[in-house]
């Protein structure tokens, strides 16, 4: 036996003295009749279920009776891998502590960071405790709603217009609004049915006049052939009239591809494929803008009024749509990853690295964090997930959101701090459909109400119908089918807790002799076919009934239909039975409602939602979800106690009428209202300011694009000038018709187009760009159909500047596209970098090419737009000033920027942790490359400069938004606005000027600065180079345990082509002759 380990060894001795069963064990618990020395001692004493650590113990006891040599070796086998699953116990909980108290001090730090940069300005009453009757309280609608529901319904003499277009985003399972599969797999639950049924329910509102559902498209043979159809009507109409139904209104299910198009995939690997579905997303509600503009907009476009993501990837997917849009963002967070993350830590089975395989829980933090940024509301069910759950995250801090809500209140400068606004609003039901049973003592089918109204308050009696097939299937299990029944409605999931509650109704006789269980545990055809943890669930709770032999007591029926729910409902009603829901944690609890308004009390989890349910309904009772027997007590209560049973149904039916969609539709519209309303203005329609100087060079590339159309879309040709220019001037006035405006008139000081013809023949493509005798006005990137984006990172090792490598890229790409002949089209060029515009100027120069070469200029990282305006001459110029700013940008990215408040903060944070030993400074702040939406810092030291998202995390923590990202070599690091980047100003590009990203060509290394991820993946076609890039940045993008590459882009792509630096131009322009 291994030394120190006596105590261990005497412990085994006594259970294999004493035997299996203790009888005296009140030193242990009170209450247990049946104690299992060894289980104890595994479960409790080390904290771990071990169940083969488990029969390797009865095992050693049952040697006992064998020789002493076997014995000892089973022991001390059995010591060893005890010692090891403490220590490895120990570690991960001092790891766990570690971590958190590194975040508390984090926390700590940054709100007196955001105190003292605040405290110049502190209004008297600000400086001393502010009393809690004045601070600001987080809202719940149900407190509205019982308090004065006048004050949210809309006046009836005042009727809204309907014009409100809203957008909901759920992302993974399977999305349809008829026969939901709910509870198919842990994808498909009650956030499906909560999405769909909200659509519906904010379509009828009188005030909205769409709504769209985005979601995954799914062809795959392994789901239904509808999870592939692009759209699905939900409904149409509204609560009040037709009159106003359009053409496009309603609520529909709006299907966008993304990753393969045959897989099913589950929510933890479609990380890689978020920008794929923003892409598309994007190109659908810009068509769908124009569409609503002609319909209710007068011929002007219609943007989303919110767009409201649902669960970290579409709360992802909805931050980057709304910063590319410029429109409010709204988040419901469902589930949170660092909740989960803090549970399976305390239970000590699996490393942070064991989860984060599993789960790709990192990712999901990581956009749960960016969706605090971009969000003006954040929506949750109760006020314990505000906080307990969203408390835990860096970009929200109750105190700090405390605070900056009085200084706004007051009009005091918050200095660029933002907290998202938490508003309780918990989840609506349709009552249109509930059969309830009437208050008698006798139930009977003769006795069943109908609720007519969606909001619960009138109900009419209803005749007998015939009895509901799916009542027979779960009768059919029980040996005595008269008594009260125990439902439970969850998908087989460990968090829901089913095996505990079955060990409950197991363990108690009593509950056994009065009651029985039926357990809806979604639908299955085989175990071995269900996932891991499920399969495990299922096994238990067939071993469990086996075990307790509970046949004839308990129902697991195998499949069931999303219509058959209400009526499994109706049946535990009508046997005077009680709901359960005894989940380790439940966000809210739907089903809860659901079984109210049916007449069912409760029996329901203390932890999360359900406590606020109870306290607006006051209809059941709340249980600790470990403890088997106050589970069965308060089972056994509300079974035996018939006055209680009645008191609680009818509590629960007088007050349900709170969460009825309704009720839920105008909380929520009452609420987005204060949102910041903003949406895209474009200040001008073109990129320069003089609309009347036309120059013949642009001209003459009008004429060749156009020409060119028309040869390949009409497949024409004019030999007549006069025909060509009525035409041009005919698609001139269509374009303004339709708000697009792809060609310019042509000017009548202007050559004639014949001469403009004969000059193009006689210089080409390449120098017909230029003009030598005029000025060059750069054509507007709405006149391209398709872009082609240089944003290869190449900066020399050694000086940091641009490598002689990269300039003979872009001198060979550039060569390449002018001088093919065979483009039809000619695509436009783009110059997307980490330098100023003076630098890329200078490394265009350097290279032969002149900025006038390129349709935009992406600067510093993306703060900054430029497009050519002139050229004097017939040389090319070193001098910028021909470069004008997109001023329509410069307002776009401006949301929630904070410069003053930013450049202070990382003046305070430029000092290195106190691990790295040193007390030099990690950077010095680059005045002359900074702008007014980029804050430039020279890195004197990268070694002992945080990671990025290290940096993020301390800006978070107090209060502040933004983009950070180091680039050249790491030599550089930029702090930008948060909707600022190279990635985004793609699809800003697509917004403004109508270029589908799905037709740009990005030109990537194979590594780059660290938002060169953001550039990997999308619609649009990656040509990512090899060799070209010698050193990057991306060592400092994410420190060790974070989440990698894979998670963000997918490694394989029919968009991603990887090739030489030899072949790059022959594989784009064989892309761009299609």
């Amino acid at each position: 036996m291994a030394v120190g380990n006596e105590w261990i060894n005497g412990y085994l001795e006594a259970i294999l003295d004493t035997g299996e069963k203790i009888t005296d064990h009140k030193h242990i618990g009170e209450g247990v009749n049946d104690f299992k020395a060894a289980k104890y001692f595994v479960e409790t004493v080390t904290g771990f279920d071990e169940s083969s650590l488990y029969r390797t113990w009865i095992k050693s006891q049952a040697s006992a009776t064998r020789s002493s040599q076997e014995r000892t070796l089973r022991m001390e086998h059995l010591c060893w891998r005890i010692w090891h699953i403490a220590r490895k116990k120990r570690l991960i909980e001092w790891e766990d502590a570690h971590r958190l108290a590194r975040r508390h001090m984090e926390r700590e730090q940054g709100r007196k960071d955001a105190t003292a940069d605040m405290s110049s300005d502190l209004s008297e009453g600000e400086k001393e405790t502010t009393p809690a009757d004045t601070m600001p309280r987080v809202e719940s609608s149900l407190a509205l709603a019982s308090s004065n529901v006048g004050e949210i319904t809309t006046p009836e003499k005042e009727k809204p217009d309907k014009r409100l277009y809203i957008v909901l985003v759920s992302l993974h399972g399977l999305v349809r609004g008829d026969n939901m599969e709910l509870g198919r797999d842990s994808d498909t639950g009650g956030q499906i049915k909560y999405v769909v049924e909200l659509a519906r329910a904010l379509a009828l509102m009188p005030e909205v006049y769409r709504v769209d559902l985005l979601t995954r498209q799914i062809c795959s043979p392994d789901v239904d052939w509808s999870y592939g159809e692009p759209t699905e009507m939900l409904s149409m109409g509204s609560y009040d009239d037709v009159e106003d139904v359009g053409e496009s209104s309603g609520a529909y299910i709006v299907r966008i591809p993304c990753g393969p198009r045959d897989q099913y995939l589950r929510k933890e690997l479609l990380w890689p494929y978020v920008q794929e579905f923003v892409d598309g997303a994007l190109a659908h509600i810009l068509n769908l803008s124009k569409v609503l503009g002609e319909q209710i907009g007068s011929g002007g476009l219609i943007w989303p009024h919110v767009i409201h993501g649902h669960y970290a990837d579409a709360g992802d997917i909805a931050s980057l749509l709304s910063g590319a849009l410029n429109v409010p963002m709204v988040l419901t967070g469902h589930s949170l990853g660092r909740n989960k993350l803090e549970q399976l830590l305390k239970q000590g089975r699996q490393t942070k690295h064991d989860i984060n395989a599993t789960y790709k829980i990192m990712r999901r933090i990581e956009a749960e964090e960016l969706s605090l940024d971009a969000a003006e509301l954040v929506i949750t069910s109760t006020k314990q997930e505000i906080e307990e759950q969203w408390g835990l995250y860096d970009g929200f801090d109750v105190k700090l959101e405390r605070v900056l809500r009085a200084r706004a209140r007051r009009g005091v400068n918050c200095h660029g701090r933002y907290m998202p606004r938490m508003v309780v609003i918990p989840p609506g039901m349709d009552f249109s459909n509930v059969i309830v049973q009437d208050t008698g003592d006798v139930v009977e089918d003769g006795d069943a109400v109908q609720i007519t109204n969606s909001d619960a308050s009138n109900a009419v009696p209803v005749s007998p119908r015939a009895k509901p097939p799916i009542w027979d299937e779960i009768m059919r299990f029980f040996t005595n089918p008269h008594k009260p029944m125990i439902l439970a409605l969850a998908r087989p999931d460990p968090k829901k807790n089913l095996t505990t509650l079955l060990r409950a109704f197991g363990e108690r006789r009593t509950l056994r002799e009065l009651a029985n269980l039926t357990l809806i545990m979604g639908n299955r055809d085989d175990i071995d076919e269900m996932s891991g943890g499920n399969a495990a669930v299922m096994t238990t709770v067939l071993k469990l009934i086996d075990k307790y032999n509970l046949y004839g007591q308990v129902a697991y029926p195998k499949h069931h239909k999303q219509a058959d729910v209400p009526e499994i409902y109706r049946l535990a009603a009508k046997t005077k039975g009680v709901f359960i829901n005894p989940a380790l944690v439940e966000p809210f609890g739907l089903t809860l409602i659901e079984a109210a308004a049916h007449g069912l009390p409760m029996v329901a989890t203390k932890n999360g939602g359900p406590v606020d349910i109870h306290k607006a309904l006051s209809n059941g009772l709340l249980v600790d979800p470990h403890n088997e027997k106050e589970i069965a007590d308060a089972l056994l209560k509300l079974v035996a106690d018939r006055s209680l049973w009645n008191l609680c149904r009818k509590n629960g039916l007088r007050n349900i009428h709170l969460f009825s969609w309704p009720e839920h539709c105008r909380t929520y519209l009452s609420r987005i209202a204060l949102c910041r309303m903003r949406h895209p203005q474009w200040k001008a329609e073109t990129s320069t300011e003089d609309e009347d100087l036309d120059s013949q060079g642009d001209s003459l590339r009008d004429v060749q694009d156009f020409s060119l159309r028309l040869s390949v879309d009409g497949n024409m040709s004019i030999s007549n000038p006069a025909d060509l220019e009525r035409l041009l001037k005919g698609q001139s006035s269509l374009g303004k018709k339709n708000g697009l405006e792809d060609f310019k008139p042509l000017a009548g000081k202007q050559r004639t187009v014949s001469g403009r013809m004969e000059s193009m023949q006689e210089e080409g493509p390449e120098t017909s760009r230029f003009n030598s005798t005029g000025t060059h006005k750069a054509q507007p990137l709405k006149k391209r159909r398709r872009l082609v984006v240089i944003a290869v990172d190449g900066y020399d090792p050694t000086t940091n500047k641009p490598s002689s490598r990269l300039e003979n890229l872009i001198q060979g790409i550039v060569k390449s596209i002018r001088s093919d002949s065979n483009i039809r089209v000619q695509p436009g060029l783009i110059i997307s970098s980490a330098l100023t515009k003076s630098e890329t100027v200078a490394m265009l120069n350097s290279a032969g090419l002149s900025h006038m070469e390129f349709d935009a200029l992406i600067c510093s990282s993306g703060s900054e737009v430029y497009y050519p305006a002139s050229i004097q001459d017939d040389s090319v110029t070193t001098d910028n000033s021909d470069l004008h700013a997109d001023e329509d940008y410069k307002s776009h990215i401006d949301y929630r920027w904070g410069y003053e408040g930013l450049r202070k903060t990382m003046a305070r944070l430029n000092t290195p942790d106190t691990e790295s030993g040193s007390n030099d400074k990690i950077w010095t702040e680059d005045t002359a490359n900074c702008n007014s939406h980029c804050l430039a810092y020279t890195v004197t030291n990268s070694d002992i400069a945080p990671t990025v998202d290290q940096l993020r995390q301390r800006l978070r923590m107090r209060g502040l938004r933004c983009h950070v990202m180091f680039c050249r070599n790491a030599s550089r690091l930029h702090v930008l606005p948060l909707l600022a980047s190279r990635s985004q100003a793609l699809r800003y590009f697509f917004a403004r000027w109508n270029v589908d990203v799905a037709n740009m060509f990005v030109v990537v290394g194979e590594t780059g600065d660290t938002d060169y991820e953001g550039l990997l993946s999308g619609t649009h076609k990656t040509i990512i180079i090899k060799d070209v890039v010698a050193e990057s940045s991306e060592r400092k993008l994410r420190a060790t345990g974070n989440y990698g590459r894979e998670d963000v882009a997918p490694i394989e792509s029919s968009n991603m082509v990887v090739t030489e630096p030899n072949s790059v131009c022959d594989v784009l322009l064989d892309a761009l002759k299609y």
